[in-house]
């Protein structure tokens, strides 16, 4: 599948703080169930979460590879305003992705035609730097132009570094810190290798014991995956851990009636544990059908997703290269 797609480099117009809802919307997941499509694509659609953080880069044009999947359960999108006059795009807030990217009127694939367009003739700010891009996707491809205009958040111009909370009423907040998402006080962690959110990881215990990244390892906080995920031999040992059987496709299935005897898994970061429950690593996606949050993926990185991020109110901070995490409310 081909796409033509425009990236915008965002311009800071203003120093303010701007809290935005965030929505939940319907796992891509769920809606596959429903037709009867998700077996089919689970089989012929296999993909390599770590393939996102080791892009490789082909040729001049920028051709990188990365997963377009995110194993279905991608649910959480804001609202950004493109171009003068603003143009409505739903969009991920992700932070472990350089660019912002949306579809052009370009684009006469199925899957551009389904969302809306930028159109970068209409907007009078639109500057295009005739510089290209190609992406390579599990299931597709993608190429674009970079290009500069102005980007706003409800159709006001706000934009400064990033905090998130991940509990219902799940918002996005540039500018500053809203206290009310969190309690006790915000642990920083610095950021240890520039290029993605990276800090370092010191052990990963359950019951008191050291089960993975013995000696520390690297972790990537990340708004644009859903589950938590690291190497295949940390992955399979919490599998084994908290009861959880391998099921179909690289889904593990958990029990769900056994969920108050399954133990917290905790993420030990700069000194600071940080545990997540069984009803956090869990995904309870129908009554009585119950996977795991846990993934495998290869190299030695750790990805703290969604599964982590709902628990602890993060605060990405650009100015100082450092991560901070708090417990959310």
């Amino acid at each position: 599948m081909k796409r033509l797609a425009v990236l915008f480099a965002i311009v800071a117009l203003a120093e303010c703080i701007a809290k935005f809802p965030l929505q939940r919307g319907k796992k891509l997941k769920h809606i596959l169930k429903e037709k009867n499509l998700l077996e089919t694509v689970l089989r012929n659609k296999h993909y390599d979460i770590a393939s996102k953080y080791h892009p490789i880069v082909l040729n001049a044009a920028q051709v990188a590879n990365e997963p377009l999947l995110n194993f279905l359960d991608t649910e959480y999108y804001g609202t950004i305003y493109v171009g003068t006059p603003p143009q409505k795009f739903t969009v991920v807030f992700d932070t472990g992705s350089a660019n912002l990217w949306i579809p052009s009127v370009y684009c006469s694939s199925p899957a551009c035609q389904n969302h809306q367009r930028f159109n970068p003739s209409l907007s009078s700010t639109y500057r295009s730097t005739q510089q290209s891009v190609s992406i390579r996707y599990g299931t597709g491809s993608m190429e674009g132009v970079f290009a500069y205009d102005t980007v706003m958040l409800d159709a006001e111009e706000k934009e400064r570094f990033v905090s998130l909370s991940g509990k219902t009423g799940s918002v996005v907040t540039f500018g500053g810190i809203d206290e009310s998402y969190y309690s006790g006080s915000i642990n920083w962690i610095p950021v240890t290798q520039q290029g993605y959110w990276q800090i370092s990881l010191d052990s990963i215990l359950v019951n008191g014991q050291e089960i993975a990244c013995s000696g520390g390892c690297q972790a990537i906080v990340d708004t644009g995956t859903s589950l938590l995920a690291g190497p295949p031999s940390g992955i399979g040992t919490i599998q084994n851990a908290i009861g959880a059987t391998p099921g179909q496709y690289g889904q593990y299935d958990i029990n769900c009636s056994n969920l108050p005897n399954m133990p917290d898994v905790v993420f030990v970061i700069n000194g600071i544990q940080y545990p997540l429950t069984p009803s956090a690593y869990t995904n309870q996606d129908n009554p009585g059908e119950c996977t795991s949050g846990f993934q495998n993926m290869s190299g030695d990185l750790w990805i703290l997703g969604d599964v982590f991020i709902r628990e602890y109110f993060s605060v990405f901070d650009r100015g100082n290269n450092r991560v901070g995490l708090a417990k959310a409310v």
